[in-house]
């Protein structure tokens, strides 16, 4: 088992935000009061949808308060672009508690990269993450940061900005990007992507009771020698009395298979020059080293239960699906043919060979020797760490709660 990482959590107070909660909407005015006027700019760029060309996107498109900040249309593998027909290669992660994540870095003691932003870390720090959509050509599709900034000149809020940054704060364009990166970040190192409002979290707190089905699968999550799923998602208490981040920030190859679902295979030739034949190479082609090929930032599962799908291309459609491969991904034949849905697979009894057949981590997963009554118990825990949590309110004959 990998050693913990041990990050450094800034103390600030749960708002007590509900997911379903509109994009970046927050509790209540007392709140919203309590923001930076830093903050405040960045959550107004970030729920901007002309700030992509055409408008039409905004960063809360793709990572919605109401889907655990993931992208809330499960109708596709992967996030679609602001222009017609365009796909990236990868389904948008959460960003919720991403900004604890550290700078992306190599750890020498334990041999492995950590910390950095999007599955690949080729963003170190949440600043250099909120650049890459507006510049991305198949997310929202700016060619040059001097697009955004003209638009935020144009918007409403510049005089915010400027309050912000100074009355020439639009002076250098170059510089201007720099600070719409620097707001949205500010507003994603705010209580409203990190609140710690989960069942979970309350029962870590005293005010909730899991089910027993909840504490065996608790139980099974950390477990090393059953589910073991802590290795890579610690939930466990912290020193501030509050449940683990759920993950450690380090990548893996979990051996997902190719989703044959995944509209960037269809893209021209422009955008995906080997169509079909695309293998995504994850950490290893953003560090250019074969031994990291097929590994992915370890996401977050608090809120897992709604951000389906899931892996870094969807694979998933289902978390009750993940939880059976990493139970039994090395012990069920392999699937006649690479491209197989996971319908398909859990129809046949068998999985796809991976998409990297390279560095696919057999300590920690693929054979873990879970019952399905087990399986389920895992599914019921993971889903209490979703957000906005509240207590059931029980109504007494002839009164009113």
């Amino acid at each position: 088992m990998r050693t913990p990482i041990l990050v450094s959590l800034t103390a600030c107070a749960a708002f007590g935000l509900a997911m379903v909660l509109p994009h970046g909407a927050l509790a209540d005015g007392a709140t919203q009061a309590s923001l930076s006027a830093k903050a405040r700019l960045g959550q107004l760029l970030f729920d901007d949808a002309s700030l992509s060309d055409p408008p039409g996107q905004a960063c809360a498109s793709c990572h919605s308060a109401g889907a655990g900040f993931a992208d809330p249309d499960p109708r596709t593998p992967t996030s679609k672009g602001v222009r017609p027909g365009l796909f990236g290669d990868r389904n948008a992660p959460s960003i919720a508690y991403m900004a604890f994540s550290p700078r992306f870095h190599f750890n020498p003691t334990e041999g492995h990269y950590v910390g950095g932003q999007f599955w690949d870390g080729r963003a170190a720090t949440l600043e250099e993450q909120a650049k890459g959509p507006f510049l991305n050509p198949l997310e929202m599709a700016h060619s040059s940061g001097d697009q955004v900034v003209a638009k935020v000149q144009a918007s409403a809020y510049a005089p915010l900005f400027r309050e912000v940054f100074g009355a020439d704060a639009f002076g250098d364009t170059h510089r201007a990007f720099d600070h719409v990166a620097e707001a949205i970040a500010e507003w994603q190192r705010t209580p409203v992507f990190s609140p710690f409002t989960s069942k979970y979290d309350a029962h870590l707190a005293g005010r909730a009771r899991l089910t027993k089905q909840e504490l065996r699968g608790l139980r099974l999550f950390e477990r090393e020698d059953k589910g073991n799923c802590a290795a890579c998602h610690p939930v466990a208490r912290d020193d501030k009395g509050r449940g683990g981040l759920g993950t450690d920030f380090t990548y893996d190859n979990l051996g997902v298979p190719r989703n044959p679902a995944n509209p960037f295979y269809q893209l021209p030739t422009a955008h995906n020059p080997v169509g079909p034949n695309h293998v995504d190479l994850g950490l290893g082609g953003r560090v250019r080293q074969a031994e990291h090929y097929g590994k992915f930032k370890v996401p977050t599962v608090r809120n897992v239960a709604v951000t389906a799908p899931y892996m870094h291309n969807g694979y998933f459609t289902s978390l009750r699906a993940v939880v059976d491969f990493y139970n039994t991904r090395d012990v069920r034949p392999r699937c006649a043919g690479d491209l197989v849905s996971e319908a398909e697979a859990l129809r046949r009894g068998c999985w796809p060979r991976p998409e990297m057949v390279a560095n696919v981590n057999t300590d920690e997963l693929g054979n873990l020797r879970l019952t399905p009554g087990e399986v389920d118990d895992i599914v019921a825990f993971m889903q209490t760490l979703t957000d906005g949590w509240q207590p059931t309110v029980r109504r007494v004959a002839g009164r009113e709660p």
